[in-house]
């Protein structure tokens, strides 16, 4: 089992930025390619980005590319997520999730294919 928090959320001003944390315990890290999703009130939950086990390859949401940067230390433990020119529309309860990765390129945007789960950390942006 793999136990996930999240940290770093906050009210942040359009335009502004955060950095999400998320802290793995458990398992191997390494093993796992990390994603982050999001959540706002009353929508589906969706993706945001991914990284590989090792943090060669990243694959990131249309709505968040060239904004959102996904990184890992896996020394760490530790996967982040550093979040620029935030809009209100980023507002949401965002989740980090593991999917088993090891030796794999293989990145998933679908939230069902990701076995472990954090809280969550609220994000807000304000207009």
């Amino acid at each position: 089992q793999v136990q996930l928090v999240e940290s770093g959320g906050g009210l942040v001003q359009a335009g502004g930025s955060l950095r999400l944390s998320c802290a793995a315990s458990g398992r191997t890290f390494s093993n796992y390619a990390m994603g982050w999703f999001r959540q706002a009130p009353g929508k589906e939950r969706e993706f945001v980005a991914t990284i590989t086990w090792n943090g060669g390859i990243t694959l990131y949401a249309d709505s968040v590319k060239g904004r959102f940067t996904i990184s890992r230390d896996n020394a760490k433990n530790a996967a982040y997520l550093q979040m620029n020119s935030l809009k209100p529309e980023d507002t949401a309860l965002y989740y980090c999730a593991a999917k088993y990765g090891f030796m794999t390129t293989y990145l998933s945007s679908y939230a069902n294919e990701y076995a472990h789960w954090g809280q969550g950390t609220q994000v807000t942006v304000s207009s």
